[in-house]
């Protein structure tokens, strides 16, 4: 016998379902977490929760609001201040002169915008950046930068819905492949961890493999640091 209670929980998940569902369509879907949440999705359904208002998606901008507005019955309120300000669409741009290779950029981007290897310069593919601004601040040496790339148009004047679900698709494409990416991680720090308590137990009768582990230890680090300090020079001499 089914209860009472589990027939009009069911109509009650449905509707909310739904209407995050419509609250993540108008979103630009840039995956920024300027709202405060770690995605798009999230944001949608913290305000169909009533958890969040509708003003904190900066990208979105005043156009932004009233179409969530609109979806929500909510009143029309300024965007924000405390989540940012309404500005143009941009773009990242990393400049190979500084770039060091470091691959930290890569595994910030929701959208997989930037490509590159270890060591080897990354660029930008410009039509699946959303101007998250997420993989500035992980770059050791500042060689990402912005361009503006819709002149004076912002918000979802900037924006399309066409891009919109490009950066939806490819934020999923992400998901999906990062617990991946994410596991083969933890499984070769699992695999190092061993290594090393097998070192440090051996190492008591080979203290001359103990040394040359040591010593490529340092070698990483100082070769790190030298390209650190030759990005530095470069930066320094293209601001003169």
């Amino acid at each position: 016998m089914s209860h009472p209670a589990s027939a009009s929980t069911a109509p009650a998940h449905a509707a909310f379902t739904d209407l995050a569902a419509r609250i993540d369509a108008a979103l630009p879907q840039t995956q920024c977490t300027r709202c405060g949440y770690p995605d798009c999705a999230s944001y949608a359904q913290a305000i169909a929760q009533g958890e969040a208002a509708i003003n904190q998606c900066p990208p979105g901008g005043a156009e932004g609001v009233a179409r969530l507005a609109a979806i929500t019955g909510h009143a029309v309120v300024p965007l924000s201040a405390d989540h940012g300000v309404e500005g143009p669409r941009t773009v990242a741009f990393i400049d190979e002169a500084w770039c060091i290779g470091c691959t930290l950029c890569i595994k910030a981007c929701p959208t997989d915008a930037i490509v590159g290897s270890h060591k080897k310069m990354h660029t930008v593919i410009e039509p699946y950046c959303t101007g998250c601004e997420l993989c500035i601040p992980v770059c050791p040496v500042d060689c990402i930068q912005l361009d503006n790339a819709s002149g004076g148009a912002t918000g979802w004047a900037a924006w399309s819905d066409a891009l919109a679900l490009q950066a939806k698709q490819r934020y999923q494409q992400h998901r999906q492949r990062v617990p991946l990416e994410d596991a083969e991680e933890d499984g070769f720090g699992a695999q190092a961890d061993s290594t090393t308590t097998a070192l440090s137990s051996t190492a008591l009768s080979r203290p001359a493999a103990t040394a040359v582990a040591a010593e490529g230890m340092e070698a990483r680090k100082a070769a790190i640091a030298a390209a650190m300090e030759r990005a530095r020079q470069l930066r320094e001499k293209g601001s003169r």
